[in-house]
């Protein structure tokens, strides 16, 4: 039966129906209060319909249909085949993929805190979803600062024999030495938990509490430390100033969008103030109402949301459609097991481990959800901020997808003027700097995807050259980057090596050549004789800016060409390397060559002043007690360093 002939015998009925393809492939999932009035509204007018939705009828070969028992049953039913199928048309996540999460393993007896991107029910806590990494392991960092915690895998801990060095930076309080006993280990571990609800007042309180029982037991040094952890945690809270009306938990949400592209912006108020916000892009919105967009958000983000307040609020939506979705929401609620702030503990029907509180495991009664979208008062001050928030970020998303573009164009340029088959996307860039031969050195330089990328940067300190040669440099520093390629591919593929610890196996689809016409020979010398011919060299001279090819004339383009401009950029950011580098090693050979003549200081002590001091003007400002304070100095070594700089009658010239 074809697609037209389903049409007359679609039942008045909830449901969730289904285009397809010729293929077979899902190219749409909705939900309707009555299928046979909603799937015939999309072919009485299709005029009236988003150009999306009629580009996807065009492709449209079959029409499927569940029929459920209510709306809410529907709702579920469609997000769950959005999530399984992902349809091309429908409404999705722009980066719908694996958020990382917070996990404290308190169902260990000495719990761990870490990232995250897999939940499961296996007694643990989990805090999240996070969309910036970047902040997540902020957090992470302001939480072990106020409450150390171990970080090892170690299972039993009863088999350590001696703390790691962790302990004696004061990042771990040492439960594998028994430094610290399971209950006050525990105590700090609720207190991040309490931290990562938005209950920070309750941690204050705690702390307060413990300093003036430790002081009135004496324990002026248990004390000391919990007011150090209190006052940092109130310097911490100082940078919260935002605060919602009332005391209760919500999440609220505003919608900004230009054209193809929105933006959701999610801000999550605990216990009237506001703890973290997020921003979620959507793609394929074009010609969608704004409520229809902020809905289909929801049910994407709480299909997988470890937490639900009990209220949401928005800054749009349709009032019977956003019913449904609480009434779904609520059943997600009591589905979810005992969850607390984003925090799940165990199963719905398990108990919180021995040693922690009841309540962090027991079931609670929880109220059902509600959606609004408020009109006026505190609230809608709030939801105006959120607005404001979300239209800024889609500004800056929006300036990002530009300077994108630009650089796509930019390397599809590149690929037309050098003749390459497709846009390179890794491109590498070498310079050579030496003064006079002397500390002369190499810098590898790493473009992906036309952009810098820092952490593919690789210096070279060269060995063999013995004056001024940059051709002969050039040589080594290719041949000894080619060299560790060969190598790590055949640890790699032999299984001695993992992709993450190689730091040279990944080939370059373009080699560029700070020089002239002499490096690009020695670059195409030594790329031939490695067997890698088929990798592009070019070479780029400075001032007239001329490329050089393995054939024919020098190329020359104009200034402004965006293929010139990137090429330009990373042969900059070579040159900046390697004469940093450079520059590095030259001071450190004077800082060697002025401590050799110091009596009393040998290598050993020559290497620590070399770390800890970059230069001379540095160790010039040393004190007595710096330098005394150094490994492998000790008083007399100290001051043969300060007389020889300050002697007894002022600086030394």
């Amino acid at each position: 039966m074809s697609l037209q002939d389903k049409l007359p015998h679609l039942p008045a009925a909830p449901g969730v129906y289904i285009f397809r393809d010729s293929s077979g492939s899902v190219l749409y999932v909705g939900k309707a209060v009555s299928l046979r009035q909603r799937v015939r509204s999309y072919f009485q007018d299709p005029a009236r319909l988003p150009p999306k939705t009629r580009v996807m009828l065009q492709k449209a070969a079959d029409l499927e249909y569940i029929v459920t028992d209510n709306e809410v049953e529907a709702l579920i039913l469609e997000a769950n085949l959005i999530k399984e199928h992902r349809p091309r048309y429908n409404v999705l996540l722009r980066d719908d993929k694996s958020y990382p999460y917070l996990k404290v393993t308190i169902n260990e007896d000495y719990p761990r805190v870490f990232v995250t991107r897999t939940v499961t029910r296996d007694g643990a806590r989990y805090f999240g979803p996070y969309t910036a990494v970047r902040d997540l392991r902020e957090t992470l960092e302001v939480l072990r600062s106020l409450f150390p915690f171990r970080t090892c895998k170690h299972k039993d801990l009863s088999k350590v024999e001696r703390p790691c060095l962790n302990y004696h930076i004061k990042r771990c309080p040492a439960p594998c030495g028994g430094r610290v006993s399971r209950e006050e280990y525990r105590r700090s571990m609720e207190q991040i938990c309490l931290f990562l609800e938005g209950r920070q007042e309750e941690i204050l309180k705690q702390l307060r509490g413990q300093m003036q029982a430790a002081a009135a037991a004496l324990q002026f040094e248990k004390a000391a430390l919990l007011r150090d952890r209190l006052r940092a945690l109130e310097s911490v809270l100082e940078k919260q100033k935002v605060a919602a009306a009332g005391r209760g938990d919500r999440d609220v949400l505003a919608l900004a969008r230009s054209g193809d592209l929105s933006c959701v912006a999610l801000f999550f108020v605990r216990g009237g103030k506001l703890v973290g916000r997020e921003n979620f892009f959507l793609e394929g919105t074009e010609g969608l109402e704004r409520a229809e967009v902020l809905t289909a958000f929801l049910k994407q983000y709480y299909s997988r949301a470890e937490f639900i307040p009990p209220l949401l609020l928005l800054s749009e939506g349709d009032r019977r459609e956003l019913a449904a979705v609480a009434g779904w929401l609520t059943l997600l609620q009591k589905k979810s097991g005992p969850i607390d702030r984003a925090g799940v503990v165990g199963q719905p029907e398990s108990k919180p481990p021995e040693g922690w509180p009841e309540e962090l495991g027991r079931e609670k009664k929880r109220p059902a959800v509600q959606i609004k979208v408020p009109q006026k008062g505190d609230d809608k001050q709030l939801v105006d901020m959120v607005a404001h928030n979300a239209r800024l970020a889609l500004q800056e998303e929006e300036l990002a997808r530009t300077g994108r573009q630009r650089k796509e164009q930019a390397l599809e340029r590149l690929a037309a003027v050098l003749g390459l088959p497709e846009p390179p996307h890794r491109l590498e860039c070498y310079d050579i700097s030496h003064t006079a031969g002397q500390e002369a050195v190499a810098s590898l330089v790493v473009m992906l995807e036309g952009r810098p990328a820092p952490q593919e940067y690789r210096k070279f300190h060269l060995r063999t050259l013995s004056g001024p040669d940059d051709f002969a440099a050039m040589t080594e520093v290719l041949e000894r980057r080619f060299n560790r390629a060969r190598e790590e591919r055949q640890l790699i593929n032999t299984g001695q090596l993992s992709t993450k610890e190689a730091k040279f196996y990944q080939l370059p689809d373009l080699v560029l050549i700070d020089g002239g016409a002499g490096q690009l020979v020695a670059a195409l010398r030594v790329l031939q004789q490695q067997g890698l011919a088929h990798i592009p060299v070019f070479a780029l001279a400075k001032k007239e800016e001329l490329i050089y090819r393995p054939a024919g004339q020098p190329l020359r383009l104009q200034r402004d060409d965006s293929a010139l401009q990137l090429l330009q950029v990373l042969r900059d950011e070579a040159h900046r390397f390697a004469v940093s580098y450079h520059r590095q090693r030259r001071t450190r050979r004077s800082l060697k060559s002025v401590l050799e003549e110091i009596p009393g200081i040998g290598p050993v002590r020559r290497r620590a002043l070399q770390k800890a001091f970059p230069g001379l003007e540095e160790l010039k400002k040393a004190s007595l007690e710096e330098l005394a304070a150094l490994p492998g100095m000790n008083r007399s070594a100290a001051a043969a360093v300060y007389r020889f700089w300050h002697g007894e009658g002022g600086d030394r010239e």
